[in-house]
């Protein structure tokens, strides 16, 4: 059983079993979602998920001609779940609202011709442990 949260608490939900697929998404929709260049999302049995909590959703045509729906929290809009009209049946969690997101791992990669130059960690990037003490006028 995998637990999940928003940000603020106000929508937990299980999930029960292992995801169908893991994947990163670099569609233009998917980045415009999270304002990075991807989301990470783990498709499930729609059947398998339970929810608590008031949730929002959005719809949108996508560019394949399908119905996209975007499920959030509309207290800290965090987002949650994606439904997908070619997809029945099937759910796909926000991998950053598990408790654990270490418990799935990324099989694919999705709309890669969309991935953005600077979507990526490189080793060459100064890399702190946490939030380091820096102000905009220190150089880094």
């Amino acid at each position: 059983m995998r637990r999940g949260r928003c940000l603020c608490g106000a929508v937990t939900y299980e999930v029960e079993g292992d995801p169908v697929v893991v994947a990163h998404c670099h569609c233009v929709d998917c980045q415009r979602l999270s304002g990075t260049g991807h989301t990470t999302g783990a498709m499930f049995a729609a059947d398998k998920i339970e929810v608590r909590g008031d949730v929002s959703e959005f719809r949108l045509d996508s560019d394949t001609g399908n119905i996209v729906t975007r499920t959030f929290c509309p207290k800290c809009g965090s987002p949650l779940f994606g439904r997908n009209s070619q997809m029945t049946g099937f759910v796909t969690v926000s991998v950053g609202t598990l408790e654990d997101p270490n418990t799935v791992t990324p099989q694919v990669v999705v709309f890669a011709r969309s991935r953005r130059q600077w979507d990526s960690v490189s080793g060459d990037l100064p890399t702190f442990e946490a939030q380091p003490n820096w102000r905009p006028e220190d150089p880094l």
